[in-house]
């Protein structure tokens, strides 16, 4: 062991004046194995007085608050910050070298303040408010000791049954990659490290919205070339963007599981991509090699993990357990071990936790406010898509007797969505309360427990708003469905409702694209509310009432059934690719349709808006560096102000390998008063339309490309360019 490194002049790391790298290299120079080893071992719920004597000797670098200091939720304040500075005052004040503890938590959607699920939040099509709302997250969990969140969830995916689609931004890599940077920047801000952020981790490296099925955990098939033109965009966008941290997938990638995978992690995500932060392994990754079947013992799955580059192994123990005799019996390389250490250390300066290692009494309280209201409330209504609408929306301000019905009437928590450890259900504001304050006396309430009363109430009342869908438990992770229908019983209960012929207007709450051609035959109106958080109600209130024109759109695909999965913009030119027209005709269903009704993009309003003509600068692209400008007014033709998401796409016609038939490449928000128009303008560059060839490299092939402006992934003006050299 090092000499006991006891005055501050022997303590160099500690100089805040000094660049990182040489504080890392001083601390580095003078750690033991096994505190080495201690520095890659995350722990979860961190117990000061259980684990006081580990915390002394350096053993952990690291703890997840999974469930709370108190083994559930932190619902009281302090709790959780008085937990993390007793353990932190071991670290520091009691250990050898005086390292600080680094505090994660799942911080997803928000922390006390609870926005909308981040499939809600990418229906916005809105960097900013992605931005500002992990600020506000940020700012909350900091007040408790919280250093680090596992956010954002970059996962692409194309499967509804898979219930961590709740967590995600969407189907497409510019939506999802622009989306996921927009969140690490409010994470993290600017500079790291500044006092109220938190490190940001994108995740999960990488494929793992392709499990088989839908079932979470599961295996997946797939090659480097779909990863690179896919899943792995969204990561990259998040590397350039400086996040701090990656977390690996619990899923294989073509029989080699994640946290095994060296080809994946250390030589594109650390070698090609330059990422020098930390990689972090999820929940007991390492260990489940063994449940792989490709580690016989925990000693093995250590080694497989550091060789593959994971840094901080989370819970299962094993580098903890086994990594200090692997390097001593000269089984791992020492420089892995120096390399892992190198970026946790890195990390920990980077968050200025040498300097400010300490919550402290928290100086105000980290509940929502009205600010933060205002911007849940604002992301809220960017999350609402008005899926259909024969004109019964809006409802004018006084719709005489009005009947609110459905599972979620009077629900709180429920509306909060899935992932949400802080938030509580008394600080949502229910649909109950909301309408109540609007109408009074006026409002009928009926949960549905007795649906024959509802049909009652439905006679007397002048138009109903039923809020139905799935809870938060039937999404999120380990919440696969067989069937994306809504859960039992509440399609019959729509269709009792719809029987009275008044007008009817259908919430649907929901974590993941739904089957929902029923209810847009039933409804006079459909508006897909996904899970809103602490102001589900007011929002809701504000979109049927009109007081807030409906501006969303969806960033996934809704297929016609679970029968038509995967159904989405990755679908790739086959042999004999179908048209709209030979759908009708043709088909490649006997008994259904297979394009989807709600496509990519798909979100009405209560204006109307009309297309010019797409304007080019040029007609030819120099694939040397060249771009050149797209253009096209539009028009609000209805009586309402309004946003229209105006949304460029491309394809092109002919590559080394297939590729989509459809692919977003850029959008622009253009809120216009009745009458007036606005020019969406988009500059698309060459390196925008690449893609990895067959050799997987990146190439900018010469040819045609096609480009498409429209309201969403099936409409559109078409026009081709021409790539040169």
């Amino acid at each position: 062991m090092s000499p006991d490194p006891s005055t501050p002049a022997e303590r160099p790391w500690l100089d805040a004046d000094r660049p990182v790298e040489e504080r890392v290299d001083a601390l580095l120079a003078v750690m033991s194995l096994a505190e080495k080893v201690g520095q890659l071992h995350q722990t979860a719920n961190i117990d000061p007085a259980a684990d006081a004597e580990l915390i002394r000797n350096g053993a952990i670098s690291s703890s997840l608050y999974a469930s709370g200091a108190t083994g559930g939720n932190v619902k009281d304040e302090g709790l959780l910050s008085s937990a993390i500075d007793s353990a932190q005052a071991i670290a520091v004040e009691e250990s050898r070298l005086g390292i600080p503890l680094l505090f994660g938590r799942d911080v997803i959607h928000g922390h006390r303040t609870v926005f909308p699920i981040p499939l809600g939040l990418a229906s916005g099509w809105d960097e900013s408010l992605v931005e500002r709302a992990c600020e506000v997250a940020a700012d909350e969990a900091h007040l408790e000791g919280v250093a680090w969140t596992f956010a954002p969830m970059v996962d692409i995916s194309e499967e509804p049954r898979w219930g961590r689609v709740a967590e995600s931004f969407g189907e497409q890599p510019v939506l999802s990659g622009r989306l996921g940077a927009a969140a690490v920047r409010g994470f993290q801000g600017e500079p790291v490290g500044e006092k109220g952020r938190l490190a940001a981790c994108a995740k999960h490296f990488v494929g793992y919205g392709l499990a088989a099925g839908g079932r979470d955990y599961d295996t997946v098939s797939v090659g480097e070339n779909t990863l690179r033109n896919l899943h792995l965009r969204p990561f990259k966008d998040a590397v350039d963007a400086g996040v701090l941290t990656v977390m690996a997938s619990f899923n294989d990638v073509d029989g080699v599981p994640m946290h095994s995978n060296r080809r994946l992690l250390r030589e594109v995500l650390k070698d090609e991509w330059g990422f020098d932060g930390v990689v972090v392994g999820d929940w007991g990754g390492v260990g489940q090699l063994m449940n792989h079947g490709v580690a016989a013992d925990l000693r093995e799955a250590a080694i497989y993990g550091i060789e593959a580059g994971i840094d901080l192994e989370m819970v299962s123990g094993a580098y903890a357990a086994h990594l200090a005799d692997l390097v001593e019996s000269g089984e791992v390389d020492l420089a892995l071990v120096d390399d892992s250490v190198r970026r946790v250390l890195r990390l920990k300066f980077r968050l200025g936790l040498f300097e400010r290692p300490y919550t402290g009494t928290p100086q105000r309280s980290n509940a929502p406010t009205e600010e933060t209201r205002a911007l849940a409330r604002e992301a809220a209504h960017g999350s609402m898509v008005l899926l259909s609408n024969n004109g019964v929306l809006p409802l004018p301000a006084d719709p005489g007797t009005l009947l609110l019905t459905g599972p979620f009437v009077q629900e709180g928590e429920a509306l909060l969505g899935t992932w949400v450890l802080d938030g509580k259900g008394d600080d949502v504001v229910s649909p109950e309360a909301a309408f109540r304050e609007r109408l009074g006396d006026k409002l009928l309430v009926q949960d549905n427990r007795f649906s024959e009363r509802g049909v009652q109430l439905v006679r007397q009342a002048d138009v109903t708003v039923a809020v139905v869908g799935e809870h938060p438990w039937r999404s999120g992770e380990a919440n696969s469905v067989a069937r994306i229908g809504l859960p039992t019983g509440q399609l019959e209960v729509l269709h009792e409702l719809a029987g009275i012929d008044k007008p009817l207007v259908v919430v649907v709450y929901t974590g993941r694209p739904l089957e929902l051609g029923p209810v847009l035959d039933l409804a006079d109106a459909v508006i897909l509310a996904w899970h809103p958080g602490v102001e589900a109600g007011n929002a809701l209130a504000d979109v049927v009432f009109g007081d807030v024109t409906p501006f969303g759109r969806l960033p996934m695909t809704f297929p016609r059934t679970t029968g038509h999965i995967p159904t989405s913009t990755h679908q790739r030119p086959t042999s004999r690719t179908l048209t709209p027209e030979q759908d009708k005709t043709e088909g490649r269903y006997l008994d259904a349709l297979v394009l989807p009704r709600l496509p990519f993009g798909h979100g009405l309003s209560y204006t109307t808006f009309s297309y010019g003509e797409m304007a080019l600068s040029a007609t030819e692209l120099s694939r040397a560096g060249g771009s050149l400008e797209v253009s096209v007014e539009v028009t609000n033709t209805g009586e309402r102000a309004g946003r229209e998401v105006v949304q460029l796409y491309f394809r092109d016609p002919v590559a080394q390998v297939t590729r989509p038939n459809i692919e977003l490449l850029d959008w622009a928000r253009l809120d216009l008063e009745p009458g007036q128009s606005g020019t969406a303008r988009f500059t698309v560059t060459a390196d925008q339309l690449g893609y990895f060839g067959r050799d997987l490299t990146r190439r900018v092939d010469t040819g045609e490309v096609v480009l498409m402006v429209g309201p969403d992934a099936s409409r559109g003006e078409r026009v081709s360019i021409t790539v040169t050299d």
